[in-house]
């Protein structure tokens, strides 16, 4: 191989949505980069870096993906990219023949805005199926809703810049500590000259280091929010000339709210903290919420009753205000560029002049575009698709009830794009492989709206190819003429998605690589060359930060209350199961593990407080060393060792949502408003491991 000078490039992290600067160091010979470290000129983190972020970016863990496979007799061995796709492309034209939505199509945070618009171009406007999600429906689909009902528009009003304003930082259902670091470092130094508190079931890293920890009962998150709402009511703190100058629909929340008695004892919590929380509303305040809030069948509901309590105590503005934390890198382009919940630039799938200014924009008839966002992820499961095609993702370890996703699974014609093996990739007909960070161009968005680049510092391995030339080529097979033939050029399919984004809510338009290069990242909504967006909604032009103008997309112009009641919690702990399940992040976790593999146990390990574990001693093989024992839910059992853990509250198991056995437990239940499933709260207990064993030799034995 020739020697090459290798050069430092800037870029931007893709392991979570912060959206920090990079600089790569390529590796002067051979492929891989050799160093990686922030970027001080990156307007985002001036230079800070989380050690994470650099260790996956230079170094990840997981098994590369290096040839195309296909799978013959039974199993994957290795071919050429024309046969690979030739296979693909004559799977997706058979089921079109039959019907558009037997595709199902599943994008990811991972991708580039290239890549996911054009997955989502070929998706809906080539293929023409319902039957497509870009992975936001598993995380972020309850906030966005949630946002759309009260401001008529996604994403959150506040910036990064207001972090170092607020007086008071509450954070509820997230744990920043672990799943944001570079963002709560900023959250912390704001949080010295003032308050720091979190909701959460469990104390969590970020409650471990907070000034107060509010310990809900699982699920008890909207009733909490409803009883501090209700609170701040009595005690005379809604902020009465905000709520009537620029919202709607207060009078009708109050009338529907429980006695706060009642709601606080619903949550699991005491009067004293919900005067505590209501107290902390006060002062400016920024309220932070994760998937603690968002992935529950009451998840649009409680994001909802989050956004009220800013709304009724006047915390919108400057400093203050409903703040959602987004998890992967790219949720957020995702939901602007991927036609997956709105067209580009959000606008409305509904509305037949949006539709029919996609359809000419792409070239193809408006008939064949769908007119609504389809089911989600769990429903296009329950669908049964004869052919699915996952990219940057993996459902057989991060759909719930992963076992009914295998089923699925096993019976498609199963096309599997990514960088890394997973166990998806063991069940595929088809593996494409694909570049991942460090190889790739393009851009990124993280979680406040800013738009930066995504650069390659090494170049592609043999065998691999850019997700944006892939799915280009699938393009060329099933839908010609569609997008262009690989090689695509990501700045061009950047000017496309930028352009029809001009005029929108999210408008994109004066954005552009020369810009971005220039600038390193910008906000939207940018509408010109110069312009740059800020706080959402607010203009305070004339700096009389007392007397601003508020204007809100909604058809009166103002901010809506959210009445929704939310519905009842799937599986509530009982007698067979007598144990609540809950799942969160770890430090060193990565989504489903793909990255990191040789962090991850064969086993998961699930923490218990000593006395849970006391009490269904006779469920673990020695209590006094080996915690072997095994996890049951209604769908599945897993084996686990038990970590006794103060932390977590007594009748509580909490499992790591990275390990790809979890889901097998987790229920299939989604929000009714979202689709997003509800996968922080099912009802398990715990089995001997010899006795699951022997229940299984018998299941085994009565099969056969």
């Amino acid at each position: 191989m020739v020697n090459r000078v290798a050069k430092q490039v800037p870029t931007t992290c893709m392991r979570c949505a912060v959206g920090c600067g990079h600089v790569h160091l390529g590796s002067d010979t051979s492929y891989g980069l050799d160093a990686v470290r922030g970027d001080p000129s990156h307007p985002v983190n001036n230079g800070l870096a989380c050690g994470r972020g650099i260790r996956e970016s230079a170094d990840p863990d997981g098994s590369w993906l290096t040839r195309p496979l296909v799978r013959e007799n039974g199993e994957l061995r290795q071919t050429s990219w024309s046969d690979a796709l030739a296979r693909v492309g004559d799977a997706i034209t058979d089921a079109m023949a039959d019907d558009p939505d037997e595709v199902a199509v599943l994008g990811s945070g991972q991708q580039t805005n290239e890549a996911a618009y054009a997955l989502g171009k070929l998706a809906r406007g080539g293929i023409g199926t319902r039957n497509y999600d870009a992975n936001t429906t598993l995380c972020m689909a309850s906030a966005v809703k949630a946002y759309y009902r009260a401001f008529g528009s996604d994403a959150p009003p506040p910036t990064y810049d207001d972090i170092p304003e607020a007086e008071t930082h509450l954070v509820w259902g997230a744990n920043p500590a672990v799943a944001h670091p570079v963002m709560f470092r900023w959250i912390r130094q704001s949080a010295d000259d003032g308050d720091l508190v979190v909701v959460d079931p469990v104390e969590t890293k970020t409650a471990a280091v907070a000034d107060d920890h509010v310990a809900i009962d699982p699920g008890g998150d909207l009733a909490l929010a409803q009883a501090v709402l209700g609170h701040l009511v009595e005690t005379d703190r809604v902020d009465d000339a905000f709520v009537e100058g620029y919202t709607e629909g207060f009078d009708r929340v109050v009338d529907e709210l429980s006695p706060v008695e009642e709601a606080a004892s619903e949550a699991g919590v005491s009067l004293d903290e919900v005067e505590k929380l209501a107290s902390l509303l006060d002062a400016p305040t920024l309220v932070y919420w994760g998937m603690g809030v968002n992935q529950s069948v009451r998840g649009t509901a409680t994001a909802g009753a989050l956004v009220n309590l800013c709304l009724a105590s006047g915390n919108l503005g400057p400093g203050s205000g409903p703040f959602s934390l987004t998890g992967q890198a790219n949720s957020m382009g995702t939901r602007v560029v991927s036609s997956k919940g709105t067209w580009p630039g959000h606008r409305p799938f509904e509305h037949p002049d949006h539709r029919r200014t996609v359809a000419e924009a792409w070239g193809v008839p408006v008939s064949r575009l769908p007119d609504d966002n389809g089911p989600g992820p769990v429903g296009m499961f329950e669908s049964s698709p004869s052919v699915v095609w996952t990219v940057a993702t993996n459902p057989l370890a991060g759909f719930p009830d992963a076992t009914a996703a295998r089923e699925v699974l096993e019976d498609s014609f199963l096309v599997v794009q990514d960088a890394f093996r997973s166990e998806t990739v063991e069940l595929a007909d088809v593996v494409l492989p694909a570049a991942t960070w460090g190889e790739s161009e393009g851009t990124t968005m993280n979680m406040e709206r800013t738009v930066s680049r995504v650069r390659p510092a090494t170049e592609t391995p043999p065998g691999v190819r850019q997700d944006l030339d892939i799915i280009a080529d699938v393009a060329a097979r099933v839908s010609p003429g569609l997008l262009p033939r690989p090689s695509v050029s990501p700045s061009d399919v950047f000017d496309e998605f930028a352009a029809l984004t001009a005029g929108t809510d999210a408008d994109c338009s004066g954005l552009s690589y020369t810009r971005l290069d220039g600038e390193r990242a910008v906000r939207w909504p940018a509408p010109d060359p110069t312009s740059e967006g800020g706080y959402r909604y607010y203009d305070d032009a004339d700096g009389e930060a007392d007397d601003p103008t508020w204007s809100f997309p909604t058809p009166s112009g103002k901010a809506q209350f959210s009445a929704l009641s939310g519905s009842s919690l799937p599986e509530p702990a009982d007698e067979s199961y007598p144990l609540t399940l809950t799942t969160g992040r770890e430090a060193d976790g990565y989504n489903t593990g793909v990255r990191t593999r040789s962090d991850t146990p064969d086993e998961p390990v699930a923490r218990a407080h000593p006395d849970t574990i006391d009490a269904h001693r006779d469920a673990v093989a020695d209590p006094e060393g080996d915690r072997r024992t095994t996890v049951v839910s209604r769908r599945a059992s897993v084996p686990a060792t038990l970590d006794p853990d103060d932390a977590v509250p007594p009748g509580l198991v909490w499992l790591s949502i990275h390990h790809p056995m979890t889901n097998r437990l987790t229920s299939p239940a989604v929000d009714p408003q979202s689709n997003e499933p509800n996968f922080k709260q099912c009802a398990v207990r715990l089995e001997h491991p010899e006795t699951t064993a022997s229940t299984d030799l018998l299941a085994a034995e009565v099969s056969d």
